[in-house]
């Protein structure tokens, strides 16, 4: 979450009155993320939290985003759900952006996560993909394999000042992906952003998954894929096992991994890998002078995908 676009209080009270959430009490933007500006907003009904899409963001895909919150919520899973205007609408506009108001959710996410913080994502990342498996709605992942070497591209010669070799380091990292991406494995909703930072906590147990603003259709297990490079590795670098293992147990309890999805997984973690080393990499070349939002640093992902090279089978994250 970010704040790019800024809402006057007149603007934010004009906009409240399509919905019937109450009187606005007070709003703040929201720091945390990179894609769209967010607030929260307090109202003599609750809380909310008001998002407005900015460009990086196809307002086609957003229907997607919006339906798909709404499914899982009346599923029984704990994730935003939108609130409709009065006229029944998940989407309005302010400031000439896309909007939306969302429920809030109780919660924090954790910044030094444990092998319990791992067992109970596990759980509930299997139970959000039983639950999905009816969504009737298809977004294909604009940011899969295909998009990796034309993402590559776009970095250009810049990208060897942020490490030298980088460029062709990743030049082979996408040939051999492309030819070894795996095929015909269980398809269905999937995050592909569940970092720590979208994961709330009461305690050790789960109370939400937010931000689905990266949601489509893709194979299952590159979800688990995607959580073991965001919450299985030490500030050091180093890959802990210990988590791997209770992330994949936990998730194999709730839904169960066919033999060929875990053989799948070393590639697929090499490819979530890549993934965010190549849009860090993007960001991190682009990043304007005297922006708001901080760029992530790439390197921390080219770390991991080192470590997920040297991984031959599934025995490498513990199981």
């Amino acid at each position: 979450m970010a704040v790019y676009t800024s809402v006057s209080d007149d603007d934010l009270e004009t906009f409240l009155k399509a919905y019937d959430i109450g009187d606005p009490l007070s709003f703040a933007g929201i720091a945390e993320g990179v894609e769209n500006s967010n607030f929260m907003v307090r109202t003599t009904t609750g809380t909310y939290i008001l998002t407005l899409y900015e460009k990086r963001v196809d307002p086609d895909d957003l229907p997607f985003f919006l339906n798909l919150m709404n499914h899982l919520s009346a599923k029984g899973l704990s994730c935003p759900e939108p609130v409709r205007t009065r006229s029944g609408e998940m989407l309005a506009s302010l400031n000439d952006r896309p909007a939306a108001v969302v429920t809030f959710l109780d919660g924090v996410w954790h910044r030094k996560v444990s092998p319990a913080h791992c067992y109970a994502l596990g759980g509930e990342l299997a139970r959000m993909h039983d639950l999905g498996g009816d969504f009737s709605m298809v977004r294909e992942n604009n940011l899969s394999v295909a998009s990796w070497r034309p993402l590559l591209e776009s970095c250009g010669p810049q990208s060897d000042g942020v490490k030298p070799g980088l460029y062709a380091f990743l030049e082979q990292e996408i040939t051999f992906l492309e030819q070894n991406w795996p095929k015909d494995l269980p398809r269905g909703v999937v995050h592909a952003d569940l970092f720590p930072d979208n994961v709330f906590f009461l305690g050790d147990k789960v109370s939400g998954f937010i931000d689905f603003y990266f949601a489509c259709t893709d194979m299952l297990v590159y979800d688990l894929a995607i959580c073991l490079n965001a919450w299985c590795f030490e500030t050091d670098g180093s890959f802990n096992v210990t988590k791997a293992r209770q992330m994949i147990s936990s998730y194999d309890a709730v839904r169960k991994l066919s033999d060929a999805e875990m053989a799948a997984l070393p590639v697929l973690a090499r490819g979530s890998a890549t993934r965010f080393l190549l849009t860090r990499l993007y960001d991190w070349i682009n990043h304007p002078e005297g922006a708001f939002v901080k760029p992530k640093d790439p390197m921390e992902y080219h770390r991991k995908l080192s470590f997920h090279q040297s991984v031959t089978s599934s025995a490498g994250y513990g199981i």
